[in-house]
């Protein structure tokens, strides 16, 4: 399951928006159903998961902490406490609470970002989302520039 690219859409009055066509056709494609929607823990955006790769997450998270360890306790507490099971109705709508939308700054227009295995929703003026070009190229070169994988491409004599 892969989400990729950016669409601009609007919620109504009442904060409903359209999951896009194209992640509702994986979505169904990979028999998800039931979807988790949370405010991101470093970015001012909603994000959606499907209901598997939530609960790997949970799993994860949860090997990594003690439960009997105040702290480790409180963080998953934290988590976990404000999350919405989110509903589509027959037309692909689904209700964004008020407070997330306080909590992301949004207000009717807004943007989806396929995340690979999750969609972000932002606000759609909000600049922070992505890096500017240049920061963007020189963060992936230092990211990339030594991986195995650049390394076999340039020496690839096929190409």
């Amino acid at each position: 399951m892969r989400f990729l690219g950016s669409i601009e859409a609007k919620t109504d009055v009442k904060g409903r928006a359209f999951l896009p066509a194209t992640f509702r056709k994986i979505l169904s494609t990979s028999g998800e159903e039931s979807l988790i929607m949370k405010k991101d823990v470093f970015q001012p955006c909603l994000v959606i998961y499907p209901q598997s790769v939530w609960n790997k997450m949970l799993d994860n998270l949860r090997s990594h902490l003690n439960r009997w360890n105040k702290r480790d306790q409180m963080v998953y507490r934290q988590f976990v406490s404000d999350v919405e099971t989110i509903v589509l109705d027959g037309n692909g709508r689904f209700l964004i609470p008020k407070r997330y939308l306080r909590m992301a700054n949004i207000d009717q227009q807004i943007k989806f970002i396929g995340m690979d295995d999750c969609i972000e929703i932002w606000n759609n003026e909000n600049e922070n989302a992505f890096l500017d070009p240049d920061d963007f190229s020189e963060t992936l070169e230092t990211i990339m520039g030594n991986s195995g994988e650049t390394k076999a491409l340039a020496t690839d004599t096929t190409r």
